[in-house]
């Protein structure tokens, strides 16, 4: 009789946590506030594990073009698309929110 069994609590070492991604809202306000040059920026530098999408209102029109990154829930407003790459280099790489980018509604600015 072979009766090979894993434990409930295997380990799964090669998944990543949990796979990242971007959202760039498209819709009307941030796209007059140049929302699409953003996307294309992410487009532009893809990151290996980190899928960019084009989101519908992600509800915080005015305060765009609005970035969510999840699953972290990092939410960043008035990204530019030369800020794309800092971005990218600061979060999505190096694991460090990029504080002047932060949305202040939902990441109040600690004082000193």
């Amino acid at each position: 009789m072979n009766n090979i069994t894993q434990p409930s609590n295997f380990p799964t070492i090669d998944q990543p946590s949990s796979p990242k991604c971007v959202r760039v809202c498209q819709n009307r306000t941030c796209k007059k506030q140049g929302a699409t040059k953003v996307l294309a920026a992410f487009a532009a530098l893809p990151i290996p594990g980190v899928t960019v999408t084009a989101s519908s209102c992600l509800g915080q029109c005015g305060n765009g073009p609005m970035v969510l990154v999840l699953p972290d829930m990092v939410w960043y407003s008035g990204v530019q698309p030369d800020e794309v790459s800092l971005l990218i280099e600061n979060h999505l790489l190096g694991g460090q929110r990029v504080q002047q980018m932060l949305y202040y509604r939902f990441h109040p600015q600690k004082s000193n």
